[in-house]
């Protein structure tokens, strides 16, 4: 996910990385388009698509739940991964051809991914991600520490300060899962959270009140549709394909919010009221991504480079694939 002013039309090794998959496999289920409902049969190659687990992966639970990838001639997996880095990760490891996270996320991994490839933006909001503090943090002034994913939910507490005129280096960053972040501002452990759903709402149950969401401070983000760039090259007709069934996908999400809840349940258990929640404060729709886009993509590369993240900024310009999805498709 990306920094950008609010808009009206609105994130190792080899053993390492087995664990990885492992972990998730014990921990996530995997859900296969085949099981979908709909009548076509998959006859292309078996594509691996790595989510996450929350309601911002709603159109592609829709698609498996309505079997739309076989009927557009695709055999493809969804393969659920806690946190958008992981599944990058995988992506990068071979273990799945296409990943779906946000654009702060993945700019964030593009020096040690050269390979990565973004597609197209098919979702983002300002409305989604909130701030969460603690039940005794009377206002932002008094907060010493902040529990941070990093990627998005990073540059989103920093931004988040900044715009309280609060010196970043005066509080300190704790970096977490989001499952655990609730958890910890209730026992007093941090004091304050950015987050997407439902870690925002499990925070409220445990005490804490939500203050303000990340476009009230002029901060939105967006999701790619991501592929390695040497798998691209050998499969664009079938990137192109998947582009096109998302696009469906996000627009069904639009335009049937149950139906989007319902399959995202099966597939996540996510409690069918958050997902549809998080349907009014996200847009979704796949589009292609712009000139404009990619000025705000730069401002998120320096973001890591000031902070020490990286040495230098990623190449975004090369990573973030403009016009692409307009000119695949054109014609068709």
């Amino acid at each position: 996910m990306e920094t950008r002013a609010n808009r009206k039309h609105p994130f190792a090794g080899v053993v390492a990385l087995l664990a990885l998959m492992s972990l998730t496999a014990c921990s996530a289920a995997t859900t296969d388009s085949a099981g979908g409902s709909g009548a076509g049969a998959a006859t292309g190659p078996k594509v691996r698509i790595a989510v996450g687990i929350d309601p911002s992966f709603a159109p592609f639970f829709l698609a498996d739940e309505q079997g739309l990838w076989a009927e557009n001639g695709l055999d493809v997996e969804l393969v659920q991964f806690g946190r958008g880095g992981e599944g990058v990760d995988a992506l990068a490891g071979g273990q799945v051809q296409l990943a779906g996270n946000s654009d702060t996320t993945t700019i964030g991994m593009l020096r040690q991914n050269s390979g990565l490839r973004s597609l197209l933006v098919y979702e983002e909001s300002g409305r989604y991600l909130k701030v969460v503090l603690g039940p005794e943090v009377a206002d932002p002034s008094k907060i010493r520490k902040m529990a941070v994913v990093p990627g998005l939910s990073e540059l989103a507490a920093t931004r988040f300060l900044e715009s309280k005129g609060i010196d970043t280096k005066s509080v300190d960053f704790v970096t977490a899962d989001p499952p655990e972040i609730p958890a910890l501002l209730e026992k007093g452990d941090v004091d304050a959270y950015v987050l997407w759903e439902p870690w925002p709402a499990k925070g409220t149950e445990l005490g804490g009140k939500v203050l303000e969401t990340t476009g009230d401070y002029g901060l939105a983000y967006a999701h790619w549709l991501i592929a390695d760039n040497k798998w691209l090259t050998s499969n664009k007709t079938t990137a192109v394909k998947i582009a096109q069934t998302l696009q469906e996908a996000a627009r069904l999400t639009e335009s049937d919010p149950d139906g989007a809840a319902s399959a995202t349940q099966k597939a996540a258990k996510v409690p069918t009221a958050q997902t549809l929640k998080a349907i009014k404060e996200i847009d979704f729709d796949v589009r292609d991504i712009t000139a404009q886009d990619l000025e705000g993509y730069a401002s998120t590369a320096e973001f890591y480079a000031d902070t020490g993240k990286v040495e230098s900024p990623p190449d975004v310009a090369r990573a973030a694939l403009r016009g692409w999805f307009t000119e695949q498709t054109k014609g068709s």
